[in-house]
């Protein structure tokens, strides 16, 4: 628990690094500009495409019988909006993931990890599918829990849960790639994923705080490449005097 909010607390220091400074806005600002002109290109054609699915399903054709066809339209909206959430987050991830991390592991790895070997367990294309497969997943999630959300409360947490778990999964392959093996990956993950997810959970935590949020994917990513480093250098550090 001590090692994930030392994480968090390290993370927000280094925001003001001039090199953090220089890209930490630049995920959220660009992934928001980039949907909000897809929204404004395709809007018609992606809520004329689900009115037609809802349309030719019972529910549809239900409310047509009933003379209230008129809410497929709202509930297209709706739903097309709720869409754009998760896709800002996931390409905001995506652009940390591409943008941002190099810069962040240079500096932690440089300023607080100086004296760790660097073994390069991780690959470009390992960054890569992993990132593919936590999106695949996260999507799939989302889609498949999105009944909950009528409940209330499941409104509140599933995007907190699904935001912490491709958070981890996402930060700590790239956070590690540059020091740890192959081996030592796996065991950081296996060893620390009680703490990995928490550390997710907080940092989605961070989507709901106004003006935070345009810096939360950075402020994660410098967050997990802390963690994760902190948890290589005690892995090693173990073995040391084992």
């Amino acid at each position: 628990m001590h090692e994930v909010f030392a994480a968090m607390a390290r993370a927000a220091g280094n925001v003001f690094e001039p090199r953090i400074l220089a890209v930490v806005f630049v995920p959220m600002l660009a992934s928001i500009v980039l949907w909000m002109v897809l929204a404004w290109v395709f809007w018609d054609a992606w809520t004329g495409a689900l009115a037609g699915a809802l349309g030719s399903a019972a529910i549809g054709r239900w409310l047509e019988g009933w003379g209230a066809a008129w809410l497929i339209g709202y509930t297209t909206a709706l739903l097309v909006a709720i869409a754009l959430l998760p896709a800002i987050y996931v390409t905001a991830l995506v652009v940390t993931e591409i943008v941002a991390m190099p810069v962040i592991v240079s500096l932690v790895g440089e300023r607080h990890y100086g004296s760790l070997e660097r073994r390069a367990g991780g690959t470009l294309a390992g960054g890569l599918l992993n990132a593919a497969a936590g999106i695949g997943i996260f999507a799939a999630l989302w889609v498949v829990t999105l009944p909950l959300w009528l409940t209330g409360i499941g409104a509140v947490a599933l995007p907190a849960l699904l935001s912490a778990y491709l958070n981890q999964r996402v930060f700590r392959y790239d956070a590690l790639s540059d020091h740890a093996s192959a081996g030592e990956y796996r065991r950081v993950v296996s060893e620390g994923k009680g703490r990995l997810f928490l550390l997710g959970l907080l940092c989605a935590a961070l989507y709901y705080v106004p003006v935070v949020n345009l810096a939360a994917p950075v402020l994660s990513a410098l967050a997990f490449t802390h963690l994760c480093l902190g948890e290589l250098a005690r892995l090693r550090q173990q073995r040391r005097e084992s």
